[in-house]
């Protein structure tokens, strides 16, 4: 919780609390009525000076006298206090965090991220692009801070190795989670904790180091990424073939959507089972959509680069496609129309 916000409910439990004090005071020194009691309490920590309900006895003057020293230091502590968290905005604050919690809620097959620096800020701006639902993780102020300058990405600001973040962060309705956090220490507690929390879900993790790629992997990990690793063999590949990097990042790495990209296509749905296996040839793919099946990924886990034509589809390959946005809906209709 806030600092600030604790403040503010630090002083309504001391201004509660007086009250009743003086509500309680008078009821026992002056056998007051609860409502005399509460406006003779009222009366004496506002100071306004509307009179007494009766004359007061010698202990009855004592203790409003007490009571109103007491309320001087507690009413001002209130009044800076929800004045310094309304001013900085916190008020607001407090109900947007409400209305993206909510928001996170609902979320059915998302994907959360573990920290937004460097590569948290790129994950979560190719997800963006792609349309995919997110939740950020970040436990550092200043990062929440870019974050809300620079986007509009649903976020808990917490630490993403505690269960409860995770929990918030809805794990257990979660497709897939990216662990992208500086320490590999706590890039293997977070992949421990969702994999017992989340059986099924895909979970990616940064690494820093080779003997940490392991550990995740044991821990759960599906992938490990180690960005200083790829960054070196990309330094070295620019060198011996730039041309061939160069153009699989612009395939890869484009904005416009217009452009070719390579696309992955599950058979599960598209092919039938039961149906008789139609080759590659047999669909006519390149002719009636314009796409290129450039790969194939089996149910074993075998991939088949630059496949046959005589390749026989099955319900449970997975496509790698060449092509256009448009280029691919039409192979997915063309899939859909063979499928009985």
């Amino acid at each position: 919780m806030d600092k600030r916000l604790k403040r503010v409910i630090v002083a309504c439990i001391l201004l509660i609390s007086i009250i009743l004090i003086g509500i309680t005071g008078y009821m026992l020194i002056e056998d007051l009525s609860l409502f005399e009691a509460w406006y003779m309490t009222i009366n004496a920590i506002s100071t306004s000076g509307f009179g007494e309900i009766k004359q007061l006895s010698y202990y009855g003057k004592f203790f409003t006298t007490i009571l109103i020293l007491l309320s001087f230091g507690v009413v001002g502590y209130v009044i800076t206090s929800v004045a310094q968290y309304a001013i900085e905005g916190n008020f607001q604050k407090y109900f947007k965090n409400l209305r993206v919690n909510q928001k996170i809620q609902k979320l059915k097959d998302h994907v959360i991220i573990c920290g937004y620096g460097r590569n948290g800020r790129q994950v979560a701006k190719e997800l963006s692009q792609n349309g995919i639902d997110f939740v950020l993780i970040e436990s550092s102020e200043e990062q929440i801070e870019k974050l809300v300058a620079e986007s509009d990405f649903l976020f808990i600001h917490g630490d993403a190795i505690k269960d409860n973040v995770l929990v918030s962060a809805g794990i257990k309705h979660a497709k897939a989670l990216i662990t992208v956090l500086p320490s590999d220490a706590d890039n293997l507690f977070v992949v421990l904790t969702s994999r017992e929390m989340n059986p099924t879900m895909t979970i990616i993790s940064r690494a820093s180091y080779t003997q940490s790629e392991h550990k995740l992997k044991l821990a759960g990990a599906t992938n490990v990424i180690m960005p200083g690793k790829i960054g070196g063999s990309r330094m070295a590949k620019l060198v011996i073939q730039p041309d061939v990097v160069e153009f699989i990042e612009s395939v890869m790495i484009q904005q416009n959507t217009e452009d070719v990209k390579l696309f992955e296509i599950a058979c599960s749905s598209l092919v039938n089972c039961t149906a008789d296996k139609r080759s590659i040839r047999q669909l006519r793919i390149r002719s009636h959509s314009g796409a290129n099946i450039i790969g194939i990924k089996t149910a074993e886990g075998k991939y088949h680069y630059n496949p046959s034509p005589d390749t026989i589809l099955s319900c449970t390959d997975k496509l790698f496609a060449l092509g256009t946005s448009k280029q691919i809906d039409d192979l997915q209709r063309l899939l859909n129309k063979f499928a009985s």
